[in-house]
């Protein structure tokens, strides 16, 4: 089938505010452990499981959704630890624990160095069930929604051919090793972007629905199509596949300021046609800075879209800065820093931080 193909279609994928509103699934919640930390994690107070795993290793790859759910889902359990060693950089520990082949999982009871070796199978479930019948626990696997939008032949045409969404389409078969492999990294991709009403992250069956695979071109697994707001007929992704590459090609595709944990950038809502009007306020004197406010408005009135909503957060900060002074840009920058600081919903938070770029440009 050749070498496989990932083509791209973007559309109104969703993207996570900020770190903190990232859902369960994530690597934090299984702990990497060193040459350095391990004998002060493992053989504690708490049972330990242990993966030994490569990078390489494409069994790895393919344990590495279901061992992440599974850490997700013990996170709260204070008397069980999920955690996984990385072979390639801590050879030392595996060697130690006569570490062979990837993966290699073993549990650690509590208090003792002296492992036993897992080997079940490798869903969450059956971990699960392992870890609960050793660490004397009752946890369940957590069902963590997804943020790929599943694509069928109803569908399809409706979301991925809108006009107003950008839509990344992966193209995938069940049976696919690189499909599998590359399922918990489209889904951190879909999960950063879940917050941008006008961005898509979509997969289909194209096992199930051959008849739009062969539209498309499709003839290997992944296939990976980025359809814009302005091209329909599809673009090919031909670029790497790690979480950062697919967040930089949406980025530039889409005009979005997303990093690839959903956080807006310093980018997120600045206007290049307003920071030259926003130089000259801040450098007028007082009785051209009403002149320069208006130009302001004019230049507002312009904008559409998203550009349209970041230019009334322009206008109301200009209109501050007039009436406040110099002063003010930096006491609600500093104000709403602390708002961020605290537990708030991620539309909020997306809020604050492009309220905060945008007083930045006002800042002498």
């Amino acid at each position: 089938m050749g070498r496989p193909q990932i083509w791209v279609g973007l559309a109104a994928v969703a993207v996570v505010a900020l770190a903190f509103a990232l859902p369960a699934l994530a690597d934090d919640d299984v702990l990497a452990l060193s040459e350095e930390t391990f004998e002060k994690e493992v053989g504690q107070d708490r049972g330990a499981l242990v993966e030994f795993f490569a990078p390489w290793c494409g069994h790895c790859k393919k344990l590495a959704p279901e061992y992440e759910k599974l850490g997700s889902s013990f996170k709260k359990a204070k008397s069980v630890l999920i955690a996984k060693v990385d072979c390639d950089e801590q050879k030392s520990v595996c060697t130690k624990y006569g570490v062979t082949g990837y993966p290699t999982i073993q549990w650690f009871p509590k208090g003792s160095l002296e492992p036993k070796m897992y080997e079940g199978p490798r869903t969450a479930e059956d971990l699960a069930e392992f870890v609960n019948t050793e660490g004397g626990t009752n946890v369940k696997i957590a069902t963590i929604p997804s943020s790929v939008v599943v694509l069928t032949s109803e569908s399809f045409d409706e979301i991925v051919l809108d006009g107003t969404k950008d839509v990344l389409v992966e193209f995938y078969a069940p049976w696919c090793g690189h499909c599998k492999s590359l399922a918990p990294t489209y889904e951190k991709v879909a999960t950063a972007f879940k917050m941008e009403d006008d961005v898509v992250i979509a997969n289909i069956d194209a096992d199930q629905y051959k008849d739009l695979a062969e539209k498309y071109g499709v003839s290997g697994y992944p296939t990976l199509k980025f359809f814009s707001k302005s091209n329909k007929a599809g673009e090919d992704y031909d670029g790497d596949r790690e979480v950062a590459d697919f967040v930089n090609f949406i980025n530039e595709k889409c005009g979005t300021s997303r990093d690839p944990k959903g956080q807006l950038t310093s980018k997120a809502g600045v206007l290049a046609s307003l920071d030259s009007l926003v130089k000259e306020i801040v450098t007028a004197g007082e009785a051209e800075k009403k002149a320069v406010f208006t130009r302001i408005e004019e230049e507002v009135e312009k904008l559409e879209g998203s550009s349209s909503r970041y230019g009334k957060v322009y206008l109301k900060a200009a209109k501050s800065y007039v009436d406040k002074g110099a002063a003010y840009p930096q006491k609600e920058i500093d104000r709403l820093q602390r708002m961020l600081e605290k537990s708030i919903n991620p539309s909020k938070a997306d809020e604050f931080v492009i309220k905060k770029n945008i007083l930045s440009t006002f800042v002498a």
